[in-house]
């Protein structure tokens, strides 16, 4: 899995991606998509339009440690710690306002970027055993750096990989660990996303 993205010429990025990057890719995205869960259901045709605008979301985080990682609290540490002078509890209400208003739009963008990559993989076709050429152009290469990201913080959750012991935990895994191609995708999605932001910048 060595292919990178290139800048186009004109805007956007290029990667060529063979059938089982393909195949990694959609089905990783796929796993995303199940995890953030379904959209809210399409409203009535005479529902209100602005009821959407109010509605409200959850007010406590999720229990799942990726999708806690996927939808953290908006004020304190991510280790529990408070801000000086704050009262934690102080930090958990407003985290929990924040989130009532704020998480359902999150996971609608998330969802929307993971289906961007399902989307237009669906489109691609690798010659034999040749490499197909993904163009992404527009709002693209943004949709799926979101995803790229929201990618690698689930795997990281699930490996319990924080960024203090990632190269200790990453590159000394043996062979025959069972998380060794999880390590894998890890480090490829992270490639592929340094190189989609060279692209960008």
């Amino acid at each position: 899995m060595g292919g990178t993205f290139q800048a186009l010429k004109g805007g956007g990025a290029a990667i060529a991606l063979d059938a089982i990057e393909i195949s990694i890719l959609r089905s990783l995205a796929v796993q995303l998509l199940e995890l953030i869960g379904p959209g809210a259901p399409e409203p009535a045709e005479d529902a209100d339009p602005l009821a959407a605008l109010f509605a409200e979301g959850p007010s406590e985080p999720p229990a799942d440690p990726a999708l806690a990682r996927l939808f953290p609290d908006a004020y304190g540490a991510p280790d529990g710690a408070a801000e000086a002078g704050v009262d934690p509890a102080e930090l958990t209400a407003r985290s929990a306002e924040f989130r009532r208003f704020t998480e359902n739009d999150l996971r609608d963008r998330k969802r929307g970027d993971a289906l961007a990559v399902v989307h237009t993989l669906d489109g691609l076709t690798p010659a034999g055993d040749g490499a197909a050429v993904l163009e992404l152009t527009g709002e693209q290469p943004l949709r799926w750096l979101g995803a790229l990201n929201d990618l690698r913080l689930t795997i990281a959750a699930r490996l319990e990989i924080t960024e203090d012991d990632e190269s200790a935990v990453l590159f000394r895994l043996p062979d025959d660990d069972p998380r060794k191609p999880m390590v894998m995708a890890y480090l490829w999605l992270g490639g592929l996303q340094e190189t989609l932001i060279e692209t960008l910048l």
